[in-house]
């Protein structure tokens, strides 16, 4: 249940970061709320999913996995580049996740 939270978690981040970029520098509200509201629902989803996790773990597994998300949607959505020196970005990082939840 809390990797199942954790992960919605880190996509609704990613998806709250999507708004922050719409809402171009808090000027338009609907998007700036639109982000707010998704920041505090991933952090309530983080929360509940840290009584069963360690700290460090968790963390670290939402950062990494919401840097991905975002990822993912900048390219998807944005249409910006995604060179190969991104992509092993993105490697390392799911590497580092993948071993991280093995210790």
């Amino acid at each position: 249940m809390a990797l199942a939270q954790l992960l919605l978690a880190s996509t609704v981040y990613g998806v709250g970061g999507l708004f922050m970029k719409l809402s171009a520098g808090l000027s338009r509200p609907a998007f700036t709320a639109a982000f707010l509201a998704l920041f505090v629902v991933g952090a309530l989803l983080q929360g509940s999913a840290m009584r069963e996790t360690d700290l460090g773990v968790s963390y670290i597994f939402v950062l990494g996995v919401e840097a991905i998300v975002t990822m993912g949607l900048s390219v998807a959505y944005l249409h910006e580049r995604c060179p190969p020196s991104r992509l092993a970005a993105v490697v390392l990082v799911v590497a580092g996740i993948a071993w991280l939840r093995r210790t």
